[in-house]
């Protein structure tokens, strides 16, 4: 047959929420914790901005998923893509190169 069920079974442990950072690191500056995210979830605004080298970024948001992690992560995408942008991509290498010329005296002569 089957076991008995136990009366004073504990409830088990609950789990602690880690908060997430809201401080960053500047991508210009590299100062530590420098950058602070605010949301303003009733206009559906963040804004971000660094204390000691004044860069800003303003992004849409979703009022009830976004998190201030996830304005700093498309900070980093936004300034990649504009530096994608200005970069102008170079010419291939052996485009540019002249053909050398192939010595006299060597293979394939026509003269016999």
């Amino acid at each position: 047959m089957g076991k008995r069920k136990k009366s004073s079974r504990k409830p088990a442990p609950a789990r602690q929420k880690v908060p997430l950072d809201t401080a960053f690191t500047c991508l210009f500056c590299h100062h530590d914790k420098s950058v602070t995210v605010r949301l303003d979830r009733k206009e559906g605004v963040a804004h971000l901005a660094c204390r000691v080298c004044d860069q800003r970024y303003q992004s849409k948001v979703n009022p009830d998923l976004t998190e201030p992690i996830d304005i700093y992560s498309e900070w980093i995408d936004a300034a990649d893509a504009a530096q994608n942008a200005q970069a102008p991509r170079r010419p291939a290498a052996s485009t540019s190169r002249p053909v050398p010329a192939p010595a006299s005296g060597e293979e394939d002569s026509d003269e016999e």
